[in-house]
């Protein structure tokens, strides 16, 4: 969310952005805000002046009742600047409502118009035009056939989405044996991952109050993805940061304890509204999942310089995994309203012959900041902080990755020398069928 002032001081670069991101039906909205700003501006300043009249005529009135009693012709002239400060309290009402309006209004409309892009970020409508940076190990076909990975997962008896349909309906799942270890193996990995890079592990609240929410996506993002509790003022969690970040709603951080570092761990719900295809069936695209995120607050100077460690981090874990990856630019268009600067790591499917997205790291500049009111207070007063955030790892989506590049030719699955002390020693996993 942009300051008002920013708006008010550089039009026109707020209008180039709305074009640069592709949401030209955005662009009266600059103008619509600027016009209820000056009208509220206008009515506080109304405001302050009617009240300092009041003050002046207040003790105007006291001096003319006290006149009164030598001299009872005061009486009226003490009347008349009653009438004078009564007709200033009934538009003093008019204007205190006016200004809740238009505050109303233009925060309604602050919440639409999305946060100033990085200049480097690549311009282009959608995800068609994301640009690839650079590649972490070398791709590989194994000469074998690699199946679906639900067919993988079905050989060790790893996975029933016949039994979660029954239960929950489609975008769900049962985990098993050695597929389900595997799983936990790769969270607990990633969580002592982080916190080797001395972040600290925390499990957040699973649902937030709408006003979190609110701070910390936009409303296209909300209505997509979040499941509402009926009757209650909480949403489920579409990922631990929005519970990570909300941690620090209406607080003031000292500068001292900066940068804020923390691990999560948590389950995540999402609608995922839309059919996406037949690549994304199975656990690839679901309502439920779990993740290990990270997320940053950190001095405005310092933001770039985590998002660069925060991605790199990604790689560096994945390759640890024996999965090669690519860091892939996110432009202009596939920005969410709030990102100023994202991209995603991609790991290699060795099934399908192409990259598929399994982290995606974020500079939110101070949007989320300002709209949580979080504030840091240091040697030269009160600034807004920078948050960031990434994804560590997000099992089962990035289970599809680890069980393709590392399927052998027998149809086991070699387990990563990094995963082994969470497997029990295990270095191989065989198919029961």
């Amino acid at each position: 969310m942009l300051d008002i002032r920013f708006i008010r001081d550089n039009p026109d670069a707020v209008k180039q952005n709305i074009i640069n991101k592709f949401q030209q039906e955005k662009l009266p909205l600059v103008d619509q805000v600027l016009d209820l700003d000056a009208k509220n501006r206008a009515a506080i300043t109304e405001a302050s002046e009617l009240r300092a009249s009041r003050n002046a005529l207040s003790k105007k009135i006291g001096m003319l009742m006290g006149q009164a009693k030598k001299d009872p012709s005061k009486l009226a002239e003490a009347e008349e600047v009653k009438a004078q400060v009564k007709a200033g309290a009934d538009r003093l009402a008019e204007l205190e409502k006016l200004e809740g309006e238009y505050a109303a209004e233009i925060h309604k409309i602050l919440l639409v118009i999305p946060n100033m892009i990085d200049p480097s970020v690549p311009i282009g409508p959608d995800d068609s035009a994301n640009v690839e940076v650079e590649r972490f190990g070398a791709p590989a076909v194994p000469e074998f056939e690699v199946p679906y990975h639900t067919d993988i997962m079905e050989r060790f008896d790893g996975i029933d989405l016949d039994a979660s349909g029954r239960v929950a309906g489609s975008g769900f799942y049962y985990l098993m044996g050695d597929i389900a270890r595997l799983h936990e193996a790769v969270l607990a990995y990633a969580r002592d991952f982080m916190i080797d890079k001395g972040f600290t592990y925390c499990i957040p609240p699973f649902m937030i109050h709408g006003s979190v929410v609110e701070g910390v996506m936009s409303q296209t993002d909300m209505d997509a993805m979040m499941y509402k509790i009926e009757g209650e003022d909480l949403y489920l969690i579409g990922t631990s940061e929005h519970s990570m970040i909300g941690k620090f709603i209406d607080q003031i951080i000292p500068e001292d304890s900066l940068p804020q570092t923390l691990t999560s761990y948590s389950p995540c719900f999402r609608k995922e509204k839309g059919s996406h295809g037949v690549e994304e069936r199975g656990v690839y695209r679901i309502h439920q999942f779990e993740k290990q995120e990270m997320i940053v607050v950190c001095k405005p100077e310092d933001s770039m310089n985590w998002y660069d460690k925060m991605w790199k981090w990604s790689v560096e874990l994945f390759r640890s995994l024996d999965i090669p990856v690519r860091q892939l630019e996110c432009c202009s268009g596939d920005l969410a309203d709030l990102k100023v600067k994202s991209c995603d790591i991609e790991a290699w499917s060795p099934r399908q012959k192409k990259y598929f997205e399994v982290c995606s790291c974020s500079n939110m500049g101070d949007a989320q900041a300002r709209r949580l009111k979080m504030r840091v207070k240091g040697g030269k007063g009160t600034y807004l902080p920078h948050t960031l955030n990434n994804t560590v790892v997000a099992p089962p989506r990035m289970l599809i990755a680890l069980l393709e590049n590392n399927l052998q030719a027998d149809g086991s699955v070699k387990v990563p020398e990094v995963l082994r002390p969470y497997m029990g020693g295990k270095d191989l996993l065989m198919p029961k069928h």
